[in-house]
């Protein structure tokens, strides 16, 4: 990840986290906010805690920020995204103007309509370019399952994506599973809520940074006192201050902002004292993280003989599928990408498994001379990285209600951030950053008093 080092936060970071205050009470903690975590949120909130000149400090379980932003530089010799690798523009996160300012390219994606459908039938010998009225049908039934769902959100039960798609669609079911669920959302439309699918609110337009997502997020978090390899065992909240546990050490905050994921949250892996409220423990769990992963191939050349971010995906015959992101930004990177339990299954077998599939599709699509076209090859397995725990956050019919909860604060000590904590930006970075700035803006607001002391009282 460009220019970020381990040593260089931890040198920010200073005495103050290696040695604690010797005096600690709930009137004067060791700092004025903790940060759980330096993924997009944590580094959002970082950011706007270091304009009040408030203290903090942020502890990192890994061994890098980012979280599920990382950029890999070693595996191909180039930036190479592991995780997010395009990025929605809002007015509180402007990727343009905050990627210029850190002296990085950005680089605007095609719109989906400057996409070429591209399909192979099972039945077909050869992987072809789709015929003008299979295009169509692709596009005719896309829209009627999204308004089948859009009409079932506006009842009164919510039910799962899956039973309100029409069942009249024939062949075409297996692809619109995997495009409206699987390689939208990391989520089966059997899991997903059409309450919380029609409450998505992406901007249409996104951007993919050169240099990498990661190396963005490095350069934004510059200078902020991250302390890595300190996974944090335990928060007690039950009193005036709030006490955090990390190798060893115990450490004071007037108010604590968390932003694990809800698979690391849900895995218990952080203990609290008390235990939670029922309420966010049930939020939590109907939060679950979906799986979205891809295998990156790299080619000697252009064999497939297509322009620069072109998308692939089949008309496919079962639930194993994929979608194909060719000549990624121009180099010789092709994505296939993997979404919902196949993914999840696949990963389970292990890189080799997924590989194979990965290697096998692109063959099925282009022929057997891609195999020796083939230089390295990396697959990412989020469900298996320790600190995530799954792609992102998705609620299951009934749980829509559980972004709202963990968006409120816990006894005005403990706020929850991340892509899970947002209403209509889940599963999304901008999602991550607006809820990492607005649990900071919260607790200045809220916790801290202007001159630095408590406030006790909420005034919303």
């Amino acid at each position: 990840m460009g220019g970020v080092t381990r040593r260089l936060f931890l040198a920010g970071l200073g005495s103050a986290v290696a040695a604690p205050r010797i005096a600690k009470s709930a009137t004067n903690p060791d700092f004025d906010v903790i940060i759980i975590g330096a993924g997009a949120a944590g580094i959002a909130a970082a950011r706007r805690l270091a304009r009040s000149g408030k203290s903090f400090a942020v502890f990192e379980a890994s061994d890098r920020l980012g979280g599920r932003c990382f950029t890999d530089t070693r595996t191909f010799g180039h930036p190479y995204d592991q995780g997010a690798y395009s990025l929605h523009e809002t007015n509180s996160f402007p990727v343009a103007e905050l990627a210029a300012k850190a002296g990085l390219e950005v680089h605007k994606t095609p719109a989906l309509t400057q996409f070429r459908t591209r399909m192979k039938h099972k039945s077909d010998a050869k992987f072809r370019s789709a015929r003008e009225y299979e295009t169509e049908e692709f596009y005719v039934n896309l829209a009627r399952c999204d308004r089948e769902i859009l009409k079932a959100s506006l009842l009164d039960a919510d039910i799962s994506c899956a039973q309100a798609i029409p069942k009249d669609i024939g062949g075409w079911r297996s692809t619109m599973d995997f495009m409206l669920g699987q390689f939208a959302f990391g989520s089966d439309l059997t899991d997903m809520s059409v309450k919380e699918y029609v409450s998505s609110n992406r901007p249409e337009q996104s951007v993919r940074i050169r240099q990498g997502i990661g190396t963005l997020f490095g350069r934004l978090a510059h200078k902020s006192p991250i302390q890595f390899f300190s996974p944090v065992s335990r928060i007690e909240w039950g009193s005036q201050a709030v006490a955090v546990e990390t190798r060893g050490q115990r450490m004071t905050a007037h108010a604590v902002i968390i932003t694990a994921s809800t698979g690391v949250l849900a895995s218990n892996k952080i203990n609290f004292t008390p235990s939670l409220p029922v309420k966010y423990a049930e939020a939590i769990n109907k939060l679950k993280l979906g799986s979205c992963d891809r295998v990156a191939i790299e080619l000697a050349d252009n064999q497939l003989g297509l322009p620069m971010d072109e998308l692939l995906f089949e008309k496919a015959a079962d639930r194993l599928t994929a979608a194909g992101h060719t000549n990624f930004m121009g180099s010789r990177l092709c994505y296939v990408q993997l979404g919902g339990k196949p993914c999840a299954e696949l990963a389970d077998e292990g890189e080799a498994a997924q590989t194979k599939f990965a290697v096998d599709w692109l063959v099925d699509q282009f022929g057997s001379g891609i195999r020796k076209s083939i230089k390295r090859t990396h697959a990412t397995r989020w469900n298996k990285q320790p600190w995530t725990l799954g792609a992102f956050s998705s609620a299951s019919p009934g749980g829509r209600a559980a972004r709202k909860v963990l968006s409120q604060p816990l006894s005005d000590r403990i706020w929850f951030a991340g892509e899970a904590v947002h209403e209509s930006l889940w599963g999304t970075v901008a999602g991550a950053w607006e809820t990492g700035e607005r649990a900071a803006n919260d607790v200045l607001a809220y916790r801290l008093s202007p001159q630095g002391e408590f406030a006790y009282a909420r005034s919303k």
